[in-house]
Order: C-alpha cells, then sequence, then structure tokens
C-alpha cells in the first residue's frame, strides 16, 4: 500500500509556484492576486479562507478577503462581486460557499468574470472541461488528477466509481476521469443516494472516489485488494483528543488500507492539493501557465 501524500506534493507544487510567480514578477512586475468573498462567520470558512490567505503568502502572491455579514443582501453581494471583476489588479476570485439561504448561490458565481473565476464553478469553465477546452477546473477535482499524475497511477483502461455526484467533485471527477488523456481514459460509474447495490459496484471497481460526506462510508467489506481509494470527505467527529474532535474521511482507513494499492489520507490527502489547486488556476489567472 502507497500512501498518497498530498501535504508533501502540495508543498514541493507550491515550491514551483513561488518560482513561477518570481519569474512573472521579474519579466512583467505582475503579482499575481486572489482575492475571497466570505459571509458571515461560519468557523470551517473562516478557517479555510485564512488558509488560502497563507498559502498566497507562502508563494509570493497578493490576496484579499471581503467580509460581510450573514445579513448582507443578495444586490450587495452582486455589486461587489462586479466590483472585483472590473478590478484589474485582481486576477482570481472566489466566493466562498455555502451562502446564507436569501442569496441565490448560481446568480451569484454566474456573475464572476468567467476568466477571474478560479473555483471553476461558472458555466462557461464547467462547459470548457465537458469538451476538453482549456479552463479553470474546480480544485478538489485538479487537485485529485494531479495527485494520480504526480504519483503515476495508472488509469487507462481502469473502472472508476465516484461516490456523490455533486457539482464541486463527483461530476467533474467523472467527466475528467472519462477524457482521453492522463491521468484519464476511464470507465466510470456514478454512484449516489439512491444507488441500488453501490457495494456491487465498489467491489467492480479499480478506482473509487469517495465523495459523498458521509464519516467512515466505504468500509473493508466495500474494496478488493489493489484498488487506488480517493477519499476527498472530511468530518469533525467527537473522540477523546485534547481538542474533543478527530478529522475522519469517507473511508474506514484502517479497514480498507491494508487491501489498497494506494490510498489517500485524512487529513492530509485531497484536502491541502485542493488548496494549491487554486494557486496554479491563480498563476494562469495572472498569464502564468506551469
Amino acid at each position: 500500500m502507497i500512501l498518497l501524500d498530498g501535504k508533501a506534493t502540495a508543498e514541493a507544487i507550491k515550491k514551483e509556484i513561488a518560482q513561477a510567480v518570481q519569474e512573472l514578477k521579474n519579466k512583467t512586475g505582475k503579482i499575481p492576486h486572489l482575492a475571497a468573498i466570505l459571509v458571515g462567520n461560519d468557523g470551517a470558512s473562516e478557517t479555510y479562507v485564512s488558509s488560502k490567505e497563507r498559502d498566497c503568502r507562502e508563494v509570493g502572491m497578493n490576496s484579499s478577503v471581503f467580509r460581510f455579514p450573514d445579513t448582507v443582501t443578495e444586490k450587495e453581494l452582486i455589486e461587489k462581486v462586479v466590483e472585483i471583476n472590473r478590478n484589474n489588479d485582481i486576477d482570481g476570485l472566489i466566493v466562498q460557499l455555502p451562502l446564507p439561504k436569501h442569496i441565490n448561490e448560481q446568480r451569484v458565481i454566474e456573475t464572476i468574470e468567467s476568466r477571474k473565476d478560479v473555483d471553476g464553478f461558472h458555466p462557461v469553465n464547467v462547459g470548457r472541461m465537458v469538451i476538453g477546452l482549456p479552463c479553470y477546473v474546480s480544485a478538489t477535482p485538479d487537485g485529485i488528477m494531479e495527485l494520480l499524475s504526480r504519483y503515476k497511477v495508472e488509469t487507462s483502461g481502469k473502472h472508476c466509481v465516484i461516490i456523490g455526484r455533486s457539482n464541486i467533485v463527483g461530476r467533474p471527477m467523472a467527466n475528467l476521469l472519462s477524457q482521453k488523456t492522463y491521468p484519464g481514459d476511464c470507465t466510470v460509474t456514478i454512484c449516489h443516494s439512491r444507488t441500488k447495490n453501490l457495494e456491487e459496484y465498489c467491489l467492480s471497481a479499480d478506482i473509487i472516489v469517495a465523495a459523498l460526506g458521509s464519516p467512515e462510508f466505504l468500509k473493508g467489506d466495500m474494496v478488493r485488494e489493489g484498488t487506488v481509494v480517493i477519499d476527498v470527505g472530511i468530518t469533525r467527529v467527537k473522540a477523546d483528543t485534547k481538542s474533543g474532535f478527530k478529522l475522519v474521511g469517507d473511508v474506514k482507513f484502517d479497514e480498507v488500507a491494508p487491501k489498497c494499492s494506494y490510498i489517500t489520507p485524512v487529513p492530509g490527502g485531497v484536502g491541502p492539493m485542493t488548496r494549491v489547486a487554486l494557486l496554479k488556476n491563480t498563476l494562469k489567472a495572472a498569464g502564468m501557465v506551469m
């Protein structure tokens, strides 16, 4: 069993990005700039945005965070997005999700200029991804693809089962892994909460991407020997620790790992790769392709 170490891989990629940022600065004087809009004071969102700010500092990028109370109106939020769209100093913009229920998330996403949509959620970027054109791929799927590539995991002709059909992970992963490229050329099955005999699909898989948000859902008896397992989930559960909780994924690691050829840990697997993929997209938005 080989551990797909997202933390170490992300650190290596950060060094490559930092070098590219310095080259861009030396050639043009341009410093890539990532902006984030944060609504409310959700603890997980605050932590995630703070991590993005720290990542930007580490690679020499500029970052800005625009904070709003959860009482902000949709009109006010959209006006801020339009303002950032027009700011030529800002290369990439993310709107931290979820937003309060009184705000239409899709309307806000579609207001972001597709050329600044480094989260890869705008329909233009999604559409270009589907037909294999250059675009910003959403960060988690892009990070997973990069991890598979860096570890040279064989994907051609493999059966990949994706558990979860979200627009953020499940569906884009299915598209990317089915494309005629590397990583790719997979035969893909998407499973979800309505799938019957899900265990049978998992037992037929060469690669499983668990992205359903259900702690330790994938058990040892659902995986055959030699499977590659990518665990996208991350959930806080109560535990007898100093903090009173621990982080677990969608995979029951102790049961599944011994059967795997490759597996991602939680934490330290997909999470760091998601963040570094966002940096790569911001670099691309600033005009520098690695």
